[in-house]
């Protein structure tokens, strides 16, 4: 995928030094964007092979409202249980357990979940009850009465509950746009890691967008992802060189359930891809 691609060279050839809260460093940019026409294909990276039933079920765990990771566990998705692993860890109760261990117990233990598996009130929580407001419905219903609105925003970032979270959100702010019935999403993201988080990214917010325009009759339009702080971890650097000696290949083509007409009524099972064709996957460490 030529965009990403194109991310990639910038912070190479641009980029700066720059410390960050986990302590392993990153070469950084300051404002970059990047345009996807989903007429063009679902933009899936395919210099590497992604991640796609965690970025469907995270996706579904966020509408749902959800903030504990056992709804991703016992699906097989293990792309929160570092931070709350980490936190077990620090903690008395910890016993040695590796993180399957962990993991284990957050699918199988009676109120180990409750315990150690919620993330405070992060993305699923700021999307359905900020501060009492469910800004999904309000979104759907404003799109369906009033779509040349310029006030369809939702907003993961509440100061006010920042402390209480276990990650700050990094994908922030989203916009829809609507014009001659096509629908359009942007997204600002405050912070971006480039290699492991950026790609799943870029999928989730095409398929909300998808989603979205399928329940309130609408056609597709282009997903716009605005990234504040975009930056490659230093122990990603070898990885990121890879991907730019791989040529991008077709894009694949996501094609959703047609009879879905609720958003809450989405499942995994509704989402099929085709004709993905990605170079092999390439590992690196989540920096907690």
């Amino acid at each position: 995928m030529k965009q990403y691609l194109d991310l990639v060279r910038h912070i190479l050839d641009h980029g700066v030094e720059k410390s960050d809260r986990t302590g392993t460093g990153t070469r950084s940019v300051f404002g970059y964007q990047m345009r996807f026409d989903l007429a063009d294909g679902f933009p899936l990276v395919t210099t590497k092979k992604t991640f796609l039933k965690g970025i469907i079920y995270e996706l579904l765990w966020f509408i749902k409202g959800d903030t504990n990771i056992k709804y991703l566990v016992d699906h097989g998705v293990g792309i929160w249980t570092d931070w709350p692993y980490k936190k077990y860890k620090e903690s008395p109760a910890y016993q040695g357990e590796t993180m399957a261990e962990f993991s284990d117990k957050i699918r199988n233990e009676v109120g180990f979940a409750e315990k150690w598996g919620d993330l405070g009130p992060v993305y699923g929580s700021q999307w359905r009850k900020f501060n009492g407001v469910d800004q999904i419905k309000y979104i759907l219903t404003e799109l369906k009465k009033n779509p040349d609105s310029r006030r369809l925003v939702l907003s993961s970032w509440n100061p006010a509950e920042i402390g209480q979270m276990t990650l700050p959100p990094c994908h922030t702010l989203i916009q829809f746009y609507s014009v001659n019935n096509k629908l359009s999403l942007q997204l600002y993201q405050r912070s971006g890691d480039v290699f492991l988080g950026i790609p799943f990214n870029i999928a989730s917010y095409a398929i909300f967008l998808m989603m979205v325009a399928q329940v309130t009759g609408m056609e597709v339009g282009e997903f716009v992802h605005t990234i504040g702080d975009a930056h490659i971890y230093s122990n990603h650097m070898e990885q990121v060189k890879l991907q730019l000696t791989r040529e991008p290949r077709k894009l694949p083509t996501l094609k959703i359930n047609p009879d879905v007409k609720n958003l809450e009524d989405f499942t995994y099972e509704d989402f099929k891809l085709e004709g993905y064709d990605p170079y092999p996957s390439i590992k690196g460490e989540v920096a907690v």
